[in-house]
This record gives C-alpha cells, structure tokens and sequence, in this order.
C-alpha cells in the first residue's frame, strides 16, 4: 500500500469523510491575474488532447481505487475544477464522474461540483451535468464592471455570469455560487456594490469573493511592475471585504470562512474538507491529494501526466509524510479561517487571551472564533497563534 491504511470512520463510528478533486488544465484564454496550473491551446502544444482528455482523467480514477484497495470508500464530494472544466463538454464531465461511482462510490447525499466560465455553458449543457448527478455549479464572476473584466483579461461580458446562474437555477440547481475578485486597480466601491447586487439579484446560495493578489510571474504582475498598474492597497482592499461582508449578510448569507459566504446548508462541503483537514485524492495535472497525514502531488504537465497514465505508471512527482507538528500547523492555518473556530486547547492560553484583549478573537463555547476585526487580519492573528 502507498499511503498506509486510512481511516474508514471517524471518531464517532461514522464513515470519514472523503473527497475527490479532479483537475480540468485547458483554458480558452489566459486570464491576466491567473498562475494555476492551466494552459491554452497555443501553450499545450502537441501530445495532448483535449476532446479525449477526459479518458486520461478516468484513468487516474481507476489508478487511485486499485492504490487504496480495500481502503477504498465512497466519496461523498467532488469538484471539478481548473482551468475551464466545461471545456470539455457533459458528456465529458459525466463519463469521468461515472467512473467514480463506478470504481469508489457516491454517499447518497454526495455533493458534486464543476466550475465554469459563464460563456462555456447553456441550457442544454448544464440540463446534461444535472442528470448526469452534478449537483453544485460554481462560476467566474469576478466583477460586473467591463474596464475590471478587460483589467482581469476576462472574455466574458459583464452580465454573462448572472445569466449562467439563472440558467442553473431555471434547470434545476438548487446549489449555485458566483466568484467574485475584489480590489482589481481601477475598481470603485460602487463597481463592487454593482457586482454584488447582480450576484445576489441571481439567487445564488454562495458567494466567494477573494481580494486581488498580484502573483509574481503573470502578466499582471508585469503591468504592475512597469508602473502601468497600480498595486493593490491593504486600506482599500480592507474597505472592500467590510462592502462584501455587509453587503452578503444583509441579504442572508453568512461567512462560513473568511472568504465564502452561504445560505444556511449552501456551504461548499468539498471545500470545508480542506478546512478540516479531511482527506482527498487529487486527480489530474499538478493537482495534490492528503490521506492520513500523506500529502503528494502530481505532475504539472498534462503530456507528461498523460504518458505516465498511458504507461499504467502512477502520476505522482513527489510526497511529504506530514510530521505532528506539520499538522497542527495547517489545522490552525486553516481552521482559524472558519466561522466555527477553533476548540481552546488546541491554542497557547496566553496568546488567546492577548488576541483576545485586542479584539481580534472572541471565545464561544471554548472555541476561538475570529471577530470581524480579526477576520480583516487573519493572517496576523494565525502568525500570532503559530509564534
């Protein structure tokens, strides 16, 4: 066995969660802001193709259930993401989530995602993922406004996203969320407000919204260091998430971490497996899999991924065995991110009660839990618990 045995319940008796995350590289265009692993049609070059990539993805899938052999359990979420997983069609999409209840199994309450640029689906396409068992649609919104879209190198006009929503929601999605990027150079306040009231006027169950950060090496952070751009300002980014915040609850959606907001049972489950550091198989270019405390990760190339599939050879490039204090690390890092907190014992007292006194904590329940003012510096408070 490469991973060992892992848990098949959890600490109340009950099956352990567990998740896959399957990785789609193709995108349309390059987005500006963008440093995932993804790539166009121009940069993939040959020994790779897309219409039949998704025979290499389920290839992985089967990889993964022979590597876990009896450990192998069903999957209660999935998420499809990239890049532009639509990109490659339904019936695509539905043939690989066939293998994995084929080859793991799906809870019968499992949540399946797919992420999606608004000018990649229509009607017919997301009627086809629906009854196929897709059961979450997640979409690039990033703004309304068209001079942050051209900034953000979007393709999509600045009302296609609230379009694509309303579509799922018209066939059938009762789970739909809406990207938002917040603090692009050029942004007003009144240009996020806008975009905020066309996602809400969408019916969507969940927004993320995500400050811009400049990611060295992209174009963007080209632009900015040759001054044709501004960088992005701590202060106004700070104002920002504050309109975002208020702005989302008043209309019903709470923070359930710092950066994803929800109806009541609108909450992304995949993604609170991260948080809780559950476990999960990445399938696809460069994506990274945990398992009791194993992380790995694939390769990047999608050529290379698939020759190493083709040749019935694992795709992993490289692993890390996580050490006791690893994990307690990326369980504060993480953890401290949600709504829920974290329980009291697991943090140095003394720290808690200073952050306490400078109200970036609050205690419930003997829980710390981030205060509105803590979430603006969250990533202080989390150095602070971590010293």
């Amino acid at each position: 066995m490469p991973f060992g045995r892992t848990p098949a319940l959890d600490e109340t008796g009950l099956p352990a969660p567990f998740g896959l995350y399957v990785h789609v590289p193709f995108c349309a265009s390059r987005c500006g802001y963008c440093d995932f692993n993804t790539y166009t049609a121009t940069e993939l070059g040959s020994g790779v193709s897309q219409a039949s990539f998704h025979e290499v993805l389920a290839a992985e899938v089967r990889f993964a259930a022979r590597s876990l052999g009896a450990d192998c359990r069903p999957v209660d979420t999935v998420f499809i993401g990239g890049g532009t997983p639509t990109l490659l069609g339904a019936n695509a999409l539905v043939s690989v989530l066939d293998v994995i209840r084929a080859e793991f199994g799906l809870t019968p309450d499992a949540e399946v995602t797919t992420e999606a640029n608004p000018d990649s689906v229509d009607d017919a396409m997301l009627a086809a993922l629906l009854a196929g068992g897709f059961t979450r649609m997640s979409f690039g919104m990033q703004s309304s406004s068209s001079a942050v879209l051209r900034i953000l190198d979007r393709t999509h006009t600045p009302g296609a996203s609230v379009d694509a929503a309303l579509m799922a929601g018209r066939v059938g999605f009762d789970h739909v969320n809406l990207d938002l990027i917040y603090g692009t150079p050029g942004e007003s306040d009144d240009d996020l407000r806008r975009s905020l009231d066309d996602a809400l006027s969408a019916g969507v169950d969940h927004v993320s919204a995500y400050s811009l950060i400049v990611e060295d090496g992209t174009p963007l952070a080209r632009r900015v260091r040759r001054g044709e751009l501004p960088a992005p300002d701590d202060d106004v980014l700070a104002d920002r998430y504050a309109i975002v915040d208020d702005t989302l609850r008043a209309a019903g959606l709470d923070w359930y971490e710092v950066s994803n907001w929800a109806q009541s049972g609108g909450e992304c489950r995949h993604n609170l497996g991260y948080w809780h550091d559950d476990d999960w198989w990445g399938i696809g270019p460069g994506a990274h899999g945990h398992l009791d405390g194993v992380r790995w990760w694939n390769v990047k190339h999608p050529r290379t991924y698939a020759e190493r599939l083709e040749a019935d050879a694992s795709p992993e490039e490289g692993r890390e065995v996580l050490t006791g204090d690893q994990r307690h690390v990326e369980r504060v890092m993480l953890g401290m991110r949600l709504a829920e907190g974290m329980d009291a014992a697991e943090l140095p007292a003394d720290v808690v009660g200073e952050l306490v006194a400078d109200g970036l904590v609050g205690l419930t329940a003997d829980r710390v839990v981030l205060t509105d003012r803590g979430r603006l510096l969250a990533d202080g408070v989390i150095r602070r618990l971590l010293a």
